[in-house]
């Protein structure tokens, strides 16, 4: 993964690595709590299996977590099969969470760490967007994020009950 990254962004590609590089900073410092909020996660990474690898050692450190915050989760089984089977290991420590009805269609393109750290989609029809380095820029994400989580109800059971 990529030591560094551009503050801007602006395609799809460049996205990508700026989540890359937002989850590697994360688990380079041993932050406590990393939140990925989107609409849907479909054009994330979530199944990148160096990803998933690399996210293992940070989750067996003690009160380490993984929040998503959706508007809905029905995609992601199908874009990402790989992270719906590696979750069920890690439920524990990686929630799923959907945004209340009124709240859906504001969620940001957002990948937070703890509160010094951001990765923000300004534009998502160009895939524009930066990174944030200084917690007085993250602050107020961390903020509205933790209001709509506060209404959120719990989203992408680990099973699904069937007949």
């Amino acid at each position: 993964m990529a030591a560094q990254t551009t503050p801007v962004f602006d395609s799809h590609a460049a996205f990508g690595a700026a989540l890359r590089w937002g989850f590697e900073q994360a688990i380079a410092r041993g932050a406590r709590r990393i939140v990925c909020v989107d609409p849907d996660f479909t054009d994330w990474p979530l199944g990148d299996a160096t990803l998933l690898a690399r996210l293992v050692p940070w989750l067996r450190q003690p009160q380490r977590r993984l929040v998503l915050l959706a508007a809905r989760f029905d995609e992601l089984p199908r874009h990402h099969p790989r992270f719906v089977g590696w979750r069920r290991d890690w439920v524990h420590a990686v929630s799923a969470w959907q945004a209340p009805d009124e709240l859906q269609r504001a969620l940001p393109t957002l990948l937070l760490v703890d509160d010094a750290l951001a990765v923000r989609v300004i534009d998502r029809s160009r895939w524009r967007g930066r990174t944030l380095h200084d917690a007085r820029e993250c602050r107020p994400y961390h903020d509205e994020i933790d209001a709509v989580l506060q209404r959120s109800a719990p989203g992408l059971p680990v099973t699904e009950l069937g007949l």
